[in-house]
């Protein structure tokens, strides 16, 4: 009796053990999948353009990401982890974890399962991100201060290179708007590349390789000085880097592209005058190069837009933009932001000014005085204008072309070149979005703007603007940080796509001749 005493209570006894660690066991199981919907439920929302919380690696006053997001966002190789962040989780799958249970499913819509999906997604579309010196990127923006001798760069590119955020709900939406430097394309672009959906560590799989140069940065450090060699010095130390990489190597550098935040004249100087030869030495002959202002004869550059002021982290907020821009009140026909540029005989901004003091449906901001310096002013009389008079200054484009159709004010253009060969981003038939007045013709009082401009009937004005207001998307790069866009492609989603294409064809040819 004692011996089945002893059985029973210890058959109790296991009963309750196996029962306590059941029950820890569906706890356990219970908080995981709890956990598991919290995560699932922070990447959907971030998918549908929620902005989601910054990465904790990221700070927000930086302009270069971390070297902790850096890692981000990479595909391995074909058949191996992919690496995704959602909010401020990186999830990290294997082959079968990805086929498994769909957490890429609905990854911006584009794919549904694992390896074949990532495949789908990324076929043709591989960049491999160079490892670039740091001299040649970050040690200057760690220099920010050295960029400019009359003003400082540090602040200018804060905040992943956009620039401090302003709000001004008289003239802006609540988000998205920023002080952006309009040579701070290079540290946006970037910070954009690190989020690009299918970067590649592996450059025999990439479709292109990005070289993180900044080269506009590094020109004003000395694009003022007289000491010709000193523009040249890292121009030139870069390229005979670039060319003693494998990676340069295996293409002869056809398939390498960089962004040139500046205009192309400022790489391509002429015996003893402005600029460095950067874009003139032979090597870069083969390298696409991306500028705010290309050639018009060379085809080793590309134009892609100025920055604007306005950088989204989510498609709401273009449509809350565009929903505003069609609701302003235009009370002005035409107007110009501008100084006169007296030191260039050449130019005919004296006669546009003078015109737009002569006419009471025009209005003028100087910009002599540097009140052109603060976005609100400006955007303010864009935003009250039917058109923006855009006549070449330095060069043939301006950062205000841009400025002026974001704010849906339609840009009027004097010379061919202001054009310059924005091909990826603006529509093919330029009257679509703008007007032309020859130049010559103002020049010789053939012309005035006033009689040219008051002549454009209201549906062609209303239709040109909806053009306009439809194109804003394609002229904003979006907020580097974390913008998802899952209707829209911006500036530089159509610039990726340009870029390989154009390397696309370039492979091709070079294939031909062999």
């Amino acid at each position: 009796m004692k011996k089945v005493r002893f059985l029973k209570e210890k058959s109790r006894k296991d009963t309750i053990v196996f029962l306590e660690m059941r029950n820890r066991f569906v706890l356990a199981i219970s908080l995981l999948a709890f956990l598991t919907l919290v995560r699932y439920c922070r990447f959907a929302n971030s998918l549908r353009g929620i902005a989601p919380p910054i990465h904790e690696s990221l700070q927000v006053d930086s302009p270069l990401l971390s070297r902790a997001a850096k890692a981000q966002n990479l595909v391995h190789d074909r058949y191996g982890s992919v690496i995704r962040q959602a909010g401020t989780d990186t999830i990290i799958l294997d082959e079968h974890e990805a086929n498994f249970g769909g957490s890429l499913d609905g990854v911006r819509g584009k794919h549904k399962d694992g390896r074949g999906g990532i495949e789908a997604l990324c076929k043709n579309r591989y960049v491999h991100v160079l490892d670039v010196p740091k001299e040649f990127n970050e040690q200057l923006l760690q220099e920010c201060h050295t960029l400019k001798d009359w003003s400082d760069m540090c602040v200018a590119l804060s905040n992943a290179g956009l620039g401090p955020a302003m709000v001004d709900e008289d003239a802006f939406t609540s988000s998205g708007w920023y002080e952006t430097n309009q040579f701070a394309l290079e540290v946006i672009f970037h910070n954009r590349m690190r989020q690009y959906d299918c970067l590649t560590v592996d450059p025999s799989m990439a479709s292109a390789i990005y070289v993180p140069f900044y080269p506009g940065l590094e020109a004003s450090r000395t694009l003022w000085s007289s000491d010709i060699k000193a523009r040249d010095t890292i121009p030139l130390k870069f390229v005979e880097w670039l060319q003693k990489q494998p990676e340069w190597a295996a293409h002869g550098g056809i398939d390498h592209f960089m962004v040139g935040g500046r205009i192309t004249w400022d790489f391509r100087r002429q015996g003893n005058s402005w600029g460095n030869k950067l874009l003139t030495l032979p090597p870069m002959q083969n390298m696409t190069t991306l500028v705010i202002e290309a050639s018009t004869w060379n085809t080793n550059d590309m134009g892609i837009p100025y920055p604007t002021y306005f950088h989204p982290s989510c498609d709401s907020e273009i449509r809350a933009w565009q929903q505003k821009v069609r609701s302003f009140q235009r009370n002005v026909l035409f107007s110009f932001a501008g100084g006169k540029r007296d030191n260039m005989a050449r130019l005919i901004r004296g006669q546009v000014i003078d015109q737009c003091g002569r006419s009471p449906l025009c209005k003028l901001l100087s910009c002599d005085r540097g009140a052109c310096q603060s976005p609100q002013p400006v955007m303010k009389l864009f935003k009250e204008s039917q058109f923006c008079l855009q006549p070449q200054g330095d060069s043939a484009t301006r950062r205000s072309i841009f400025d002026s159709m974001l704010a849906g004010c339609i840009p009027v253009f004097f010379h061919p070149e202001s054009y310059s060969g924005y091909v990826w981003h603006l529509p093919k038939n330029q009257s679509e979005y703008s007007i032309f007045i020859s130049e010559d013709q103002i020049r010789k009082g053939v012309l005035t703007v006033e009689n040219v401009l008051r002549g454009v009937e209201t549906e062609t004005i209303q239709r040109m603007r909806e053009r306009i207001i439809g194109l804003i998307p394609n002229l904003v790069y979006a907020d580097p940080r974390m913008s998802i866009l899952e209707e829209s492609t911006d500036a530089f989603g159509i610039t990726i796509k340009g870029v390989l294409e154009t390397i696309s064809q370039k492979k091709w040819a070079t294939a031909q001749q062999f």
